[in-house]
């Protein structure tokens, strides 16, 4: 499941920078009708991410 989520989670900032660098107002933190799930995927992925890393240093 890390590599998978690993792998999601870069996906969705590849996808988010990547279109954030052409939008002004992504740009801007006011996120376009586009931008606005990208940004909303790739933060819901990261604390996804960061729980899960979280979860196995605790674990130890």
């Amino acid at each position: 499941m890390t590599d998978s989520l690993h792998t999601r989670y870069m996906a969705a900032s590849d996808t988010w920078h990547a279109h954030r660098k052409g939008c002004p107002p992504c740009e801007s933190g006011q996120h376009c009708p586009t931008g606005d799930p990208l940004y909303k995927r790739f933060t819901n992925l990261q604390d996804a991410y960061l729980r899960h890393l979280r979860t196995r240093v605790e674990t130890r």
